[in-house]
């Protein structure tokens, strides 16, 4: 993937894909003198942790069968002051549907080494629940 990262002033950043032309922006929080009306930079950290779950699952998922279409992962992350830096990310996968003991391990063993996942410094504290026909 390519991009284009732009730092626009006013502790503001609009990142542009190259391929698509989408764009993402983001802001510092309030205490970091930002206003929050973005996500920021470590939001976004945690929201690639959610999607890559769930996109890996989805897509090595496919020819097992398993369809996890509509499934959410509720995320919330909090940064250490000292030194700063994300340190803990909690999340709920609820995946709607009826799945057999082996695809919900599946399922699990998926998301749990998603590429992220396997990105993420071992002193980031992660806390995975998986909720199944919700």
């Amino acid at each position: 993937m390519t991009s284009t990262i732009t730092y626009s002033g006013d502790f503001t950043i609009v990142s542009q894909h190259a391929k698509s032309g989408a764009e993402i922006t983001t802001c510092a929080p309030l205490r970091e003198g930002g206003t929050s009306e973005y996500f920021s930079p470590s939001d976004i950290f945690g929201i690639s942790y959610g999607q890559s779950m769930l996109m890996a699952v989805a897509v090595l998922g496919k020819n097992r069968g398993i369809d996890i279409t509509g499934a959410t992962c509720e995320l919330k992350k909090s940064t250490h002051p000292e030194p700063k830096r994300i340190g803990t990310i909690f999340c709920i996968v609820r995946i709607p549907g009826t799945f057999t003991e082996e695809q919900k391990k599946f399922i699990e063993h998926t998301a749990l080494n998603c590429p992220v996942s396997l990105s993420i410094h071992p002193n980031v504290q992660r806390t995975v629940l998986f909720e199944y026909g919700v």
